[in-house]
């Protein structure tokens, strides 16, 4: 039996593109407020209550971070509240969102993607979108990225270049 000498890595080879969708990762602290805080009985908003806690409140506590607004009690919570509590945070606040913490963090990599991705350097590639890391990644973020690297790429596909799962292909 004769041992092979010389390693050829075929996935070096293959003209393969990794695309790793944590490079859009929005680094940060991140806040959830639970407005279920503010209500009476853990049922109601009183506005009049609700207005003084937000005039009192020392909203500075949010400067520089990225806050998820959301109501994890089982109540009814008027639209406008949600309004008030942004109006305050948003001086303060990188970012607000309504909804919970996969929420802000879909937003966070959906405007990443959209503001950095530059999708030409993409242009008749082979590209694989990187399906494991470090950092856990929304499928948002995955969703994002196929709609609009399919336009300009060769084909697309999911995982480790040593294990996709294909995508798309382009018929040409």
């Amino acid at each position: 039996m004769e041992i092979q000498e010389n390693i050829i890595n075929k996935v070096a080879l293959s003209g393969l593109v990794t695309l790793d969708p944590a490079e859009f990762y929005t680094p940060g602290e991140r806040v959830v407020y639970d407005i279920k805080d503010n209500l009476f009985h853990g049922l109601i908003l009183k506005e009049k209550d609700f207005r003084e806690f937000v005039k009192g409140h020392d909203w500075s506590q949010y400067q520089d971070k990225y806050v998820a607004v959301t109501c994890t009690a089982d109540a009814i919570v008027p639209a406008w509240a949600y309004m008030l509590l942004a109006n305050r945070m948003a001086p303060y606040a990188k970012e607000v969102v309504f909804g919970d913490a996969d929420v802000l963090e879909t937003v966070l990599f959906v405007k990443t993607i959209t503001a950095n991705l530059e999708v030409e350097k993409y242009r008749d590639q082979r590209l694989v979108i990187k399906g494991c890391g470090d950092i856990p990644v929304p499928v948002s973020a995955y969703v994002e990225l196929t709609k609009r690297l399919t336009p300009v790429a060769k084909s697309l596909m999911f995982g480790e270049p040593c294990s996709t799962v294909p995508i798309y292909k382009r018929k040409d």
